[in-house]
């Protein structure tokens, strides 16, 4: 399936952290669509695309800030259904004839909300407002509509936002003061639902549309140029490789960087699986000394993250010129990396962590980028993975990241340490695995602490390590709970560990969620 045979949907970007939540939303729908900053939606580029639809998504700015972000003209005139949210809705009002003020009394809203329906029919409300006719939504906005456009009529009220739902019903233009894309909006699916089937998609993408068109995407982008990926074991630079493989063939060269930091028997499944499976030329660097050398005595996390950043890179440059011709690294980069590193719009958005595969490489390098999963999550990248015919026993792998066990060893890294780790991970995996929880678990690992703690073992005392199991829940990684082991199994657990590890004497069970913590413990 090519990119033409099917409609697309414009998202204009306006910087807002949860922009690609729209996009998964539309991908359950079989609904194409393409994310597109702000900046680089000119009336040309609506031209040439040609979106059946467009919606405007929420961001941090205000639409009362003089060169604040805006939508080209033309796209009101395109005579496509819009549907804008949040700061989309304040910008809609405000270009169309409406008026937007600063948060005042009692109309700002963070959290939950409840909208009530005002009673006017529309099929973008279809399914919403029944039994006792209001929805929970969720709310985060400081400015507000507090005069609509004219042609607009009100769908529905919120205490703090007067025009909750609001809908032009002539030229199929609505717009929410909530984010409808977030699971504490329970009911918004159903709203880009009614909103696609307004708009007339036939809802003909797939996973395996998205892999043909991913693959003439990297035909285009490479050529007849060499590509270097870059391996870190895990699923996500996997699906990746085999992907561009699919596209590429024998002008892709894998390079698997071994930096001492990956869990038991990781490297030598992963290097089997490759050239035994796959037939895919693939470089094992073994680079453990260089990086283990490099982190000894570091202990700051922002410092480990970069640390091991700047050595992939010195391994890439390393290895990419002994590969003739190879002018792209390719990357298996997810958006939740792009997410929490920086804004997706290169707009105002806020930077959470830094991570190693995000931000581009320098240009002394002489490589140019390919990340063709950087628009997918981690349940969709495993979706491809399938479509590519990886194995299960391979895709359901938890997930695990690139700086590796650095991470999971908070404060002063040393080679003891990743010994005591890898064992008790491999004993807690183990565990997982016998219980039949493996495939219900999003992520499970053990972090080993910065504190030693005293102990007793038959007639002696220990003064050795304590460690803490993590395990959590999730559909995307972008929030998660903690796993609800039961008591039997964390003893169970602890016991297996403290008998069969040596160094480690206490062990506990981590019970933060995502947020206010993150699932890696830095």
């Amino acid at each position: 399936m090519s990119q033409i045979s099917h409609d697309r949907l414009l998202i204009i970007d306006f910087g807002s952290q949860v922009t690609q939540l729209i996009a998964r939303r539309l991908r359950e729908l079989n609904v194409y669509c393409e994310i597109h900053p702000y900046q680089k939606v000119t009336d040309a580029f609506l031209k040439e695309m040609a979106p059946r639809a467009i919606i405007f998504s929420g961001g941090p700015d205000s639409v009362m800030r003089e060169g604040s972000p805006r939508p080209p003209r033309a796209a009101y005139d395109l005579g496509v259904p819009i549907l804008g949210i949040c700061y989309g809705q304040q910008v809609m009002m405000q270009d169309l004839g409406g008026r937007v003020e600063a948060g005042e009394h009692a109309t700002a809203e963070f959290g939950r909300a409840y909208v009530t329906s005002t009673g006017v029919s529309s099929g973008f409300v279809d399914g919403w407002f029944a039994g006792d006719s209001r929805e929970q939504v969720w709310m985060s906005h400081g400015d507000h509509v507090s005069e609509i456009a004219p042609g607009f009529e009100v769908l529905g009220t919120s205490p703090g936002a007067p025009f909750a739902i609001t809908a032009d019903r002539t030229r199929n233009f609505y717009a929410v003061q909530f984010h409808p894309e977030v699971h504490h909006t329970p009911n918004g699916a159903r709203l880009y639902e009614n909103f696609v089937r307004q708009a007339g998609f036939k809802g003909d993408w797939t996973m395996g549309a998205y892999r043909e068109e991913a693959i003439a995407k990297i035909r285009a982008q490479v050529g007849d140029k060499r590509v270097i990926c870059g391996l870190s074991g895990g699923v996500d630079s996997s699906v990746a490789a085999v992907l561009i493989h699919e596209a590429i063939g024998d002008q892709l060269t894998c390079v698997f960087v071994d930096h001492g930091l990956l869990r038991q028997g990781e490297a030598e499944e992963v290097v089997a699986m490759f050239r035994d499976n796959y037939n895919i030329p693939l470089i094992h660097a073994d680079e453990a000394e260089l990086f283990l050398g490099e982190l000894e005595g570091v202990s700051d996390p922002e410092t480990k993250r970069k640390t091991i950043g700047r050595l992939f890179i010195d391994v890439f440059q390393k290895y990419a010129g002994q590969i003739e011709g190879a002018e792209f690294l390719a990357q298996g980069t997810l958006y939740p990396d792009v997410i929490e590193s920086v804004s997706f719009s290169g707009g105002p958005s806020v930077t959470i962590k830094s991570h190693h595969n995000v931000g581009g490489l320098p240009e002394k390098m002489g490589l140019k980028l390919v990340e063709p999963l950087r628009e997918l999550f981690k349940d969709e990248v495993r979706a491809l993975g399938r479509e590519l015919g990886l194995p299960q026993s391979f895709i359901g792998r938890h997930p695990f990241p690139g700086p590796g066990l650095a991470i999971r060893c908070p404060g002063e890294i040393t080679r003891e340490k990743l010994d005591i780790l890898r064992k008790a991970d491999a004993v807690y995996i183990d565990q997982i695995r016998k219980h039949g929880l493996y495939d219900e678990i999003w992520q499970a690992f053990v972090a080993i602490l910065p504190v030693r703690t005293v102990g007793v073992m038959g007639d002696g005392r220990t003064y050795d390590f304590a460690c803490a199991l993590r395990a959590v829940t999730s559909v995307d990684g972008m929030t998660a709970d903690y796993y609800p082991f039961t008591h039997d199994f964390l003893g169970e657990t602890a016991t297996r560990i403290i008998n069969e590890v040596k160094g480690i004497n206490r062990v506990t069970y981590d019970i933060t969620s995502k947020p206010p913590g993150t699932i890696e413990w830095e």
